[in-house]
């Protein structure tokens, strides 16, 4: 049976004040706003912290954020694809029915983060450190998740199709609720990983393993 992970929610203020994507370059940051119904578009800038901002309706479109710091943050109906966040610290961060299509979180730090009936097939990953983080619902296939650390991570419901695990410690995950036809994983890791008895066949299949149900 899955352990109970308690996820912390964003710390944000009632009654924000509406923003605009308007950042001092010699020290970038946005915090205590509301930005909505907007795009922001062709921003590029290194170490940007955002914090206790609400997103909501908003299309970042090719922008570069890399080292960006998010925090008490929440990105609603937002489209983030093929965004470059390398590096990102993110805490106490929900993304609620967000595009997130190949965005590039790669060697990332997450912590309660929320995922929620987000689109996210082709995302990065790769060397995220993540812990209370949780993904209910979500297209994630095709995503990278290579040589992550995962702790109290919860993924359920979600479509992992060719999604990449490998070298991916999976002791604690449990994809019994998710779907996929195949991973790419390292076998090794997967010991601890909670799955149903027909995902172990196929991965069982992997090993080369011939299985006849037959008498």
């Amino acid at each position: 049976m899955t352990k109970h992970i308690t996820i912390q929610k964003p710390k944000i203020p009632m009654n924000l004040s509406e923003g605009a994507f308007q950042v001092d370059t010699d020290e970038p940051s946005l915090r205590t706003m509301i930005i909505q119904d907007c795009t922001i578009s062709g921003e590029e800038m290194q170490g940007l912290i955002i914090d206790q901002v609400l997103f909501k309706n908003v299309l970042f479109e090719d922008v570069i954020f890399p080292r960006c710091e998010l925090t008490d943050c929440i990105f609603d109906h937002c489209d983030l694809s093929n965004a470059d966040l390398n590096g990102c610290i993110v805490h106490r961060v929900h993304f609620s029915e967000c595009k997130l299509l190949g965005t590039n979180f790669s060697e990332g730090t997450f912590g309660h983060v929320q995922f929620d009936t987000c689109l996210m097939k082709w995302g990065a990953f790769g060397f995220s450190r993540q812990k209370h983080v949780s993904y209910t619902a979500c297209l994630l296939e095709e995503s990278d998740f290579y040589e992550c650390l995962l702790q109290k991570v919860i993924i359920k419901q979600c479509n992992l199709n060719g999604t990449n695990f490998a070298n991916t410690p999976l002791k604690g995950i449990d994809l019994r609720t998710d779907t996929f036809e195949r991973l790419q994983i390292t076998l090794p890791e997967l010991k601890g990983c909670m799955v149903t008895s027909e995902q172990a066949i196929g991965f069982a299949r992997l090993l080369g393993l011939n299985i006849n149900d037959d008498e």
